[in-house]
Formats: C-alpha cells, structure tokens, sequence
C-alpha cells in the first residue's frame, strides 16, 4: 500500500509539469497560427497569449474534450449497438424502421407530414 502511494506520487509530480508544459506550448502554437494567418485572411485582429489559451478552453468547452476519441461522446459505440440492432431486423422490421425514420426525420426541405 505505501508502495502504491509513493508510485502515485512520482507520477503526479512528473506528470503536473508536463501537462502545464502541454498546455503552455498549445497556447503559444494557437496563438502563433491565428496571428499568422487571420489577420490577414479573415482580417480579426491579434490574439495575445491570455486570449489564445482562452480560445481553446472555449473549444475544449464547445467541442468536446483533448483526451483520445476527442468530442464523439460514444458515438462509434451507438454505432456498433444500431448496426447490430438493424442485423438483427428481419425485411419487415427494417421496411418498418426506414418509414418510421423518414416520418420522424424527413428529408431536408421537406414539410413533415403533421399528424
């Protein structure tokens, strides 16, 4: 148990600097490409480094999170769950589902059918 603690520790402290190092070097990289390329094509002024660090926490906050998979919130998962759900469906099931879907979702610029 001591062990496992003092483990924990180490890498707290080797991780903490790394991950404010990470998120320093972001900043400055998004800084660095807004105030190069915007300015002039999108004619937005310059950001400063305070500004670029907000910008990806407004990202990070609108788009979901840095980790792997990014912002998906699960969707290959749901994925994989609907596609085994629809090989499961015998013909009429699946005639079914696709009149259910176009009644719910339509096309665009479609008028749903009011019932």
């Amino acid at each position: 148990m001591m062990n496992r603690n003092f483990n924990r520790r180490k890498k707290f402290i080797f991780f903490l600097p790394v991950a404010v190092l990470i998120v320093a070097v972001l900043g400055y990289v998004v800084m660095f490409l807004w105030n190069w390329i915007l300015p002039e094509v999108a004619h937005a002024g310059k950001l400063n480094y305070w500004q670029a660090l907000g910008l990806l926490v407004l990202c990070r906050l609108l788009f979901g999170n840095f980790n792997k998979g990014g912002g998906h919130n699960g969707f290959r998962e749901r994925a994989r769950g609907m596609r085994a759900k629809w090989d499961s469906m015998n013909e009429e099931e699946r005639a079914k589902f696709k009149e259910e879907y176009k009644r719910r979702c339509g096309g665009w610029g479609h008028h749903r059918n009011k019932e």
